[in-house]
């Protein structure tokens, strides 16, 4: 039995969210450490960068930008910090996170809970010279005037720091927020984003809901495309509901982790067709295992995200995933992962 496992039942016993602010304050005080070496066969390039391996860990975990450094040397090969707002803001009303034991599952609707981008920039800016790809997913205020505008601030502060940005339009907890997916709205973020975006700027991707009609999935796909972006991130949770057996099932917010999985795999399905494969697409919402992350990377993906799982597997996650994978890959006959993308 791993140590997590040990320590699981314990950390249960607490309420979701402090359990996660514990997480984050132990991360704080662990040593620096340099990322473990992964196999060089897991290596693929994206948007330009190189990633050492694929698995990343997802938005929402490291809000604030407190311990990326932290994730990376647990075996990701990319961390992405945030969501982060130009202006601090308390979220919603507790309590709104919640574990769904029996379906190894979560439901949030934490908001957009963060200190604001500046005190994340001051951060990022002191590990601005260490290794590791740390991206900075952006967001707007739920009070905003102009959420367009808080977008295009997102990407004039955080462009020196991030080694790519993501603009999340897919939370299903800020009010209105999902309606910038509209064609007409999306289509004047993108304008505004792209113009923003400095020259010789960091990549920029966009965070699509899973909750999408076809005509949604095509006309997103056809902007993405004419605004020449960077990747898409599929998908962001879910406020659909399958069969669940927790009692914290009729909970309202976002849902994650392993009832997501079949969702989230056909839209990603869905936009590896809608965009022919011109386009990175970065999976996310229900991967656990090795297996999982496999599955999405032959379906299409470059690269895969993970957070829920996090909550049952534990911290050795990413490590497991990447040591799998690479098994995978001597089992069909591949050389690199980016050989297994879409085959």
């Amino acid at each position: 039995m791993s140590l997590y496992a040990a320590l699981r039942p314990l950390l249960f016993t607490l309420d979701a969210e402090r359990a996660h602010r514990l997480t984050i304050r132990a991360l704080r005080l662990k040593p620096l450490l340099v990322a473990p070496a992964t196999d060089s066969r897991l290596a693929i390039d994206v948007a330009g960068l190189r990633f050492p391996n694929p698995v990343g860990l997802a938005a929402g975990f490291d809000k604030d930008a407190q311990v990326p450094d932290a994730i990376l040397g647990l075996g990701f090969g990319f961390a992405e910090v945030g969501t982060i707002t130009p202006f601090p803001q308390a979220g919603n009303p507790r309590p709104r996170l919640f574990r769904l034991v029996e379906d190894r599952a979560v439901i949030n609707r934490m908001g957009f809970n963060n200190g604001g981008q500046a005190a994340a920039l001051e951060r990022l800016l002191r590990r601005n010279d260490r290794p590791g790809i740390v991206g900075v997913n952006i967001g707007a205020n739920k009070d905003a005037a102009d959420r367009i505008l808080d977008y295009v601030h997102g990407v004039q502060v955080m462009a020196g720091v991030a080694r790519y940005l993501t603009v999340n339009i897919s939370s299903p907890n800020t009010p209105g927020l999902r309606a910038l997916q509209d064609r007409g709205a999306l289509t004047e973020l993108l304008a505004a984003v792209m113009r923003a975006r400095p020259v010789g700027g960091p990549p920029v991707f966009l965070k699509v809901a899973p909750d999408l009609e076809p005509a949604d999935i095509d006309d997103i796909a056809e902007i993405s495309a004419d605004y020449k972006l960077d990747g898409l991130i599929v998908s962001n949770t879910t406020i659909s509901r399958p069969s669940l057996r927790s009692s914290h099932a009729g909970e309202s917010g976002g849902l994650s982790g392993a009832p997501l999985r079949d969702l989230a795999q056909q839209r990603l399905a869905d936009f590896r067709k809608a965009t022919g494969g011109a386009m990175p697409l970065i999976a996310a919402g229900g991967i656990a295992s090795a297996a999982d992350a496999y599955a999405r990377i032959r379906a299409g993906a470059s690269l895969v995200q993970l957070y829920s799982a996090l909550v049952y597997e534990g911290p050795g996650l990413a490590k497991r995933i990447c040591s799998g994978l690479v098994k995978l890959l001597d089992r069909d006959g591949f050389k690199t992962i980016g050989e297994a993308v879409g085959a």
